[in-house]
């Protein structure tokens, strides 16, 4: 119904916002990687939105991007999964990081997130397999099978997320996963 905001952005309070739109004020929950990237109150503003009507409420979700949106939309397809707890899911991690532990199978990093069990984390992994994946953001190279366990192994070792992604980018495509833990624990060691 509603598929687009522009005007001024009036109120931020996260993870609400309000957008004037020509004398009408929007009430719009938005995830936290669009909060952050929010111009300042007062500055004109753009989100793409998704309307949930619900018996008690009917409530506007915004996004910053379209893949963010089109991640929002796959997730709440998933039984289990609401709005909120899709809305969580984007707050956690961006799409790309979604992505890759879709494509890669962490269950790990989905139960991180907070609001999110392991009953959960296994549905999503299942249920989003090909549908959300190497199509939305996964660098190439972290798709092939010892990439993802190298990834797996730096997480496991109590690195970041990104601190794991950017050893793995600076390692060569072809490098076992041995050799590549290895390297990568030298250049994160720096």
């Amino acid at each position: 119904m509603i598929g687009k905001l522009t005007g001024t952005l009036a109120e931020r309070n996260p993870p609400q916002v309000v957008v004037d739109c020509n004398g009408v004020g929007y009430e719009v929950d938005v995830p936290m990687s669009t909060f952050y990237n929010l111009p300042a109150t007062g500055e004109r503003v753009s989100l793409l939105t998704h309307f949930v009507v619900r018996e008690d409420a009917q409530i506007l979700y915004g996004f910053g991007t379209s893949e963010e949106r089109g991640a929002f939309r796959q997730l709440i397809k998933i039984t289990g999964v609401g709005p909120r707890t899709a809305l969580g899911l984007l707050s956690g991690m961006s799409v790309a990081e979604l992505s890759q532990a879709i494509t890669t199978q962490e269950l790990g990093r989905l139960v991180k997130i907070p609001g999110i069990g392991k009953k959960t984390a296994e549905r999503l992994l299942l249920e989003l397999k090909g549908k959300l994946g190497a199509d939305l953001g996964l660098p190439a190279h972290a798709a092939s099978d010892a990439q993802a366990d190298i990834l797996q192994a730096l997480i496991a070792l109590g690195y970041s997320d990104k601190e794991a992604a950017l050893a793995l980018k600076a390692l060569p495509k072809d490098a076992s996963v041995s050799d590549g833990i290895k390297l990568a624990l030298k250049s994160l060691a720096r």
